[in-house]
């Protein structure tokens, strides 16, 4: 079983910037796809990012990339989110997964075994 924890979430001001981090339990972290999902109030839980088990591989949604990077610390067991220039529309609670499956990182929530319990981000305008 892998314990995830999320931190990092707050309220900042359009065009600001927040970094998640998600710590895991357990000592089979490193050979996990990692990824961020988020969920608007009323909306369904949508991807954002997601990184290889070494870190070699990432995809991002279209509505992140170029302002979002994910990353990750097999040595500290945890998992980053960099969010610059945050919109409103980035508003949302903020889930790391992970996928125990053998091969590419996956932007489908299905694949994905463990959930943290959520960080709120709130960018206001």
């Amino acid at each position: 079983q892998v314990q995830l924890v999320e931190s990092g979430g707050g309220l900042v001001q359009a065009g600001g910037s927040l970094r998640l981090s998600c710590t895991a339990s357990g000592r089979t972290f490193s050979t996990y796809a990692m990824g961020w999902f988020r969920q608007a109030p009323g909306k369904e839980r949508d991807f954002v990012a997601t990184i290889s088990w070494n870190g070699g591989i990432t995809y991002y949604a279209d509505s992140v990339k170029g302002r979002f990077t994910i990353s990750r610390d097999n040595a500290k067991n945890t998992v980053y989110l960099q969010m610059n220039s945050l919109k409103p529309e980035d508003t949302a609670v903020y889930y790391c997964a992970a996928d125990r499956r053998i091969g590419a990182p996956s932007g489908e929530l299905y694949e994905y075994d463990y959930w943290g319990q959520g960080t709120q981000v709130t960018v206001s305008s």
